[in-house]
């Protein structure tokens, strides 16, 4: 192996490797708020911090956003495996350069998203729910909701108005 191809893959590697605890600090941030909703919020009143605008609501969710897909574990799980493939497959092609950051930033983002929300449907067979914006009556959600919202809107707006089309050209031939 030539020497200008060996230190771009321990580059590689080294980004995979931060990606991975990336990934993993946010899974405990999120699955440390769902401890502390669990043994807060369980079984007791919601925690106003601003009254008729924003609580803190222990739910239960054995569906996904807005109600969908109740009770549908396998469909969850398969999502999971989908993402991770995805997530792989665009970590082998998306050049290590800090011009793609943004969009590595945002698969971390939405990996351990999903991730978090599915360890909680494998331990408990529904995900905690905790944040809630009474004034707009928006749906109850949480830390991992969050990640996977944020991530997927902020890389849309990356794809559309950021980079170009010749940015993506490698992505596909290899």
């Amino acid at each position: 192996m030539m020497e200008g191809n060996k230190s771009a893959s321990n580059n590689r590697s080294i980004r995979c490797l931060a990606a991975i605890c990336g990934a993993a600090v946010l899974i405990l941030l999120d699955q440390f708020t769902k401890y502390l909703v669990l043994e807060n919020l369980k079984d007791n009143p919601p925690f106003v911090i601003l009254k008729n605008i924003f609580q803190l609501e222990y739910l239960e969710n054995r569906g996904a956003a807005f109600g969908l897909f109740q009770n549908q574990r396998i469909f969850f799980y398969l999502s999971v495996i989908i993402i991770n493939i995805a997530v792989i497959w665009f970590y082998g092609r998306v050049p290590m350069t800090g011009r793609y950051l943004p969009l590595r930033l945002c698969a971390v983002g939405i990996i351990a998203g999903a991730w978090g929300n599915c360890i909680d449907r494998i331990r408990l067979n529904y995900v905690v729910d905790f944040l809630y914006f009474k004034l707009i009556d928006f749906p109850i959600f949480n830390v991992a909701d969050i990640y996977v919202t944020v991530s997927t809107f902020t890389m849309a707006l990356l794809i559309c108005f950021y980079y170009k089309e010749e940015d993506f050209e490698g992505f596909f031939h290899r």
